[in-house]
């Protein structure tokens, strides 16, 4: 059971998430903004009585802003005995391949590529396993600019 990945859209692209690490995945309808944060740090989101920090998946691969409208879908992880929201376009299924993670033989880009944990394939396609704690922490270069 712990060969299954949650599909999700980031950045315009279909990725897979370990489901060793989700928590839950819920609906956002509003986000409290925190001034001096990295870029990839949304905010700050109520769950249940718990603070969570939103992270903006699209800005932690360098793909811009996540695109807000009235209310989002994130996958809740613990990170570090941490809550925290990542920010997805769109969660479709739960899978469990019949194959490993391999290596990636796609070129990446290297925001990509610090997220990548290697690929899978789910119905002929090749999806990228992507690591949600490097999600969170970020770009390390567009933190210190």
């Amino acid at each position: 059971m712990n060969n299954l990945y949650l599909l999700v859209t980031i950045a315009g692209s279909r990725v897979a998430l370990p489901t060793a690490t989700v928590e839950s995945v819920i609906e956002i309808d509003g986000i409290e903004p925190v001034p001096l944060v990295a870029p990839h740090v949304a905010g700050l989101f109520a769950l249940r009585s718990r603070v969570l920090t939103v992270i903006d998946s699209c800005a932690s691969v360098g793909l811009g802003q996540f695109v807000w409208n009235s209310h989002a879908e994130a996958v809740i992880v613990n990170c570090d005995s941490h809550g925290y929201a990542i920010l997805v376009e769109n969660v479709d299924d739960v899978v469990e391949p019949s194959a490993s993670v391999a290596p990636s033989r796609a070129v990446l880009s290297a925001d990509w590529a610090r997220v990548a944990l290697g690929t899978i394939e789910v119905d002929g396609e090749a999806l990228l396993v992507v690591d949600p704690d490097a999600l969170i922490a970020g770009n390390v270069r567009s933190i210190a600019a």
